[in-house]
Order: structure tokens, then C-alpha cells, then sequence
């Protein structure tokens, strides 16, 4: 058995026109346009939906965090004894999503065993975190998880999947398949189909899973030699994935009856070769710094040459763009190599660190004074699972997949209490 399971998936008894109400974005986007969620909650309005059973992050440190999950958790046990639900027993969700660009993402959604996942840098567990974990950012969403009645995920997993052999069956047959939802997402979200996936389809998913992770193909496949197997790699929501398994941990310890449900956190996970993943660059621009100083001891650490042959990057400064290539390379990716260098400079010098989507805004950015920025390269899919294996979580804010619009929204939800 792999990590991935099926669950006891909770769906409201709700119209087309009211799921549009019903789901919505991930809550750690739009952190810094709160008019966003203004808007979500205009369209909400009265009506059942998982913004009332969520935190967006753009509030989580505001004065009424507390009165708000308290609140949170009043609406879960609302919905739970008002009978909004109907449960799907023992199965999987298949998830078509829509984007506004036309693309097409299809997803399973399942249960992932968090007995399995280990977010720690050096992990070998079948579950990994792609980039860096921040311990501080678990607990203040630990409060959130703690006493709620329901989770709903907006964690998306990646498999290397490059046979097609898990989703895509099921994605050229949704003909024979039970059709749960097909609606209108709010907001540009696009649109999102669900398909319940059981019985025999469901042993199909998992028998293709069991071949996926078999060791020695693994090993084979990457290039090494009695490695543990690295199956799901995480996509998007890590740190809720973190959150839950310290309250799972949390729970374990005290022996709280709910300790089984708290093992499992519900989850979508989608091919890494999904034409409409596209992994985008995440840049850097370091302000309120002696730019001459950090240039001197950067070309010093990281051997840096002129020219674009190798891991190589460009340095906004002072008007002008020039490329540099790595000759010391600390890790298997650009980004990898210079972020290290910039915590260790940061950690011991004056300086503020951003990161940045977009080459005009670093550009921009870069023309104030004691300022510079640092232009990077895409990670393409095919160095994911490698970068991983070897180096580990890779540093925080290495790529991004997608645009806030195209993120997970909620629209399944799982009993854990």
C-alpha cells in the first residue's frame, strides 16, 4: 500500500449555481489583496459555503483570529447538523479543473496516510516536501485545524507519472464514471468537474500506484542505487500538510479518540506532466544592502564567471543586467546554489529579501538605492523528483505553479473529528 488512500469524502447537497458560492481559492493566496476576499464573500453571501469554514491568511494576524476559527468551527457543526452533506464512502474524487486559460488538470482526490510523510530536509519518507518548511508558520494554523469538525484541502501532491498510467485512465473515460459536480468556479477560477472513483476503478489507481513505487523501478529510474522511494512530492500546501500531521501527532500523544481520522488528511494529487502544470521562476531583489559588499563575497563563494554555461543567473544592479555562471555549485539547481549563500550573508549582514514574480517588477524594484536583483532560471518538471531525492527540500519559494486564479479551490471536505 502506498500513502495515497481513499476516504470518506463529504460533498454539499447543493445546485450548480450554489457550488459556485460553495468553492473557493486556496487560502493562502491573494495574502495581500484582501479586496479579493471582500469580493469572495459578496458572492457568498448567505449561502453555504467554504469560505465560512476557512481562514484566508490575509487574516491571520489580525486581533479576531481567535472570535474567527471560533466562528469557523460554529459553521462546521452548523453544516454537519443541518444535514448539508452527502458522504461518499470509501473512494476516490476525480477532478477535472478547467483553467481560464482553456488547460485542462485532472487530479485524484484521496486521503494521504501522514504516518508516511515527513517534511524534514533529508527525509527518505514516501511523502516529501519539495521546498523548505517554515516551523514558524505551523502553529498559528495548528489553532485553526485543532478543534474543527471538517478539513478541506487545498493540498495537491505530485506523482511522476511519465507512462500516464494513474490519472489518465480514468481521465479518457469519465463516460463510464459518476458525474458529483460540474460548475462554474468564482472569479476567473474556470470550471470544475468531479467523478466518483470506486470499486473496480479505484483498484485500478492503486495497483498502477503499487507498480509506480516499486523500488527497484525507482532506483532504475532515477539513476540510483537502493534509495527510498520517493512517490508524492508536494505541489502546492505544503504547510497544511505540515499542519496536520502535528495535529495528528498532537492528537497520537494525548490518545484522543479521533487520533485514526487525524492520521489521514484529504488531498489531490496530480501528474506532474499534466500539460497544464507549468513551473514558473520565483525571483529574488535584496534592499537595504551594501550591494558592492554582497557582489564581492558572492563572486568569492560562488566562484562566479561571466557567461551563461552552466547553473547560471542574472544580477540586476545599478541599471544594468549581467549574466553570471556558478562554478561552485552548493546544489543541483541554480537556485538551490545562490539561495544558500544568500541565507548565510543575510544571517550575518544588513539586508531585506523579497521574492518576486515577473522580470519588469525586479527591474523595477532594483532602482532604488542599495538595491539588487537576481533573475532565475524556470526548473523544468524533469528536475523536480531528482533535485528532491538529492538535495532534499529544496530552498522556500523555488518555483510556483501557476497564477492565484489557477490555484486548488476547496470543494471536498473530510470528517476528522
Amino acid at each position: 500500500m502506498t500513502a495515497f488512500t481513499k476516504a470518506n469524502i463529504l460533498l454539499p447537497k447543493l445546485s450548480e449555481a450554489e457550488m459556485t458560492k460553495w468553492a473557493v481559492v486556496a487560502c493562502d493566496q491573494y495574502t495581500s489583496e484582501p479586496q479579493y476576499w471582500e469580493k469572495t464573500a459578496e458572492i457568498a453571501g448567505d449561502s453555504p459555503s467554504c469560505l465560512k469554514l476557512i481562514l484566508p491568511e490575509v487574516y491571520l494576524e489580525e486581533p479576531d483570529s481567535e472570535a474567527r476559527i471560533e466562528a469557523i468551527n460554529n459553521e462546521m457543526e452548523k453544516y454537519l447538523k443541518e444535514g448539508l452533506f452527502n458522504e461518499y464512502k470509501d473512494c476516490l474524487i476525480l477532478t477535472i479543473r478547467t483553467q481560464a486559460d482553456g488547460k485542462k488538470r485532472t487530479g485524484l482526490v484521496g486521503a494521504i496516510d501522514l504516518e508516511m510523510y515527513d517534511y524534514n530536509k533529508g527525509s527518505t519518507s514516501q511523502v516529501r516536501a519539495t521546498e523548505a518548511t517554515v516551523a514558524s508558520r505551523i502553529p498559528p494554523r495548528v489553532k485553526i485545524r485543532r478543534d474543527a469538525s471538517l478539513e478541506l484541502p487545498h493540498i495537491m501532491i505530485l506523482i511522476d507519472d511519465v507512462k500516464k498510467t494513474v490519472i489518465e485512465p480514468l481521465e479518457n473515460n469519465t463516460d463510464k464514471l459518476t458525474k458529483l459536480y460540474d460548475f462554474e468556479l468564482m472569479q476567473g477560477g474556470g470550471r470544475l468537474e468531479g467523478y466518483l472513483v470506486d470499486g473496480e476503478n479505484a483498484k485500478a489507481v492503486f495497483d498502477a500506484l503499487d507498480k509506480l513505487s516499486d523500488k527497484a523501478d525507482f532506483n532504475s529510474r532515477y539513476g540510483l542505487t537502493n534509495e527510498e522511494v520517493l512517490l508524492y512530492a508536494m505541489g502546492d500546501g505544503n504547510h497544511s500538510l505540515a499542519t496536520a500531521k502535528a495535529c495528528y501527532e498532537e492528537k497520537k500523544a494525548a490518545g484522543a479518540p479521533e487520533t485514526e481520522l487525524a492520521r489521514f488528511a484529504l488531498a489531490e494529487v496530480v501528474n506532474l506532466h499534466s500539460p497544464a502544470l507549468e513551473f514558473e521562476a520565483i525571483h529574488r531583489v535584496i534592499t537595504d544592502v551594501d550591494t558592492n559588499k554582497l557582489m564581492a563575497e558572492m563572486t568569492e563563494a560562488l566562484g562566479l564567471v561571466k557567461g551563461t554555461d552552466g547553473q547560471t543567473f542574472t544580477v540586476v544592479l545599478n541599471g544594468e543586467e549581467v549574466d553570471f555562471t556558478i562554478t561552485k555549485q552548493g546544489a543541483n539547481l541554480t537556485v538551490g546554489s545562490l539561495q544558500n549563500f544568500l541565507d548565510k550573508y543575510l544571517s550575518e549582514n544588513k539586508g531585506v529579501i523579497d521574492y518576486i514574480h515577473g522580470d519588469d517588477v525586479v527591474k523595477s524594484l532594483c532602482e532604488k538605492e542599495n538595491s539588487i536583483g537576481f533573475l532565475l532560471p524556470s526548473m523544468t518538471k524533469d528536475e523536480l523528483f531528482p533535485t528532491v531525492i538529492k538535495d532534499g527540500a529544496l530552498p522556500r519559494k523555488t518555483f510556483s505553479m501557476g497564477h492565484a486564479h489557477d490555484k486548488r479551490f476547496y470543494c471536498e471536505a473530510r470528517k476528522i473529528k
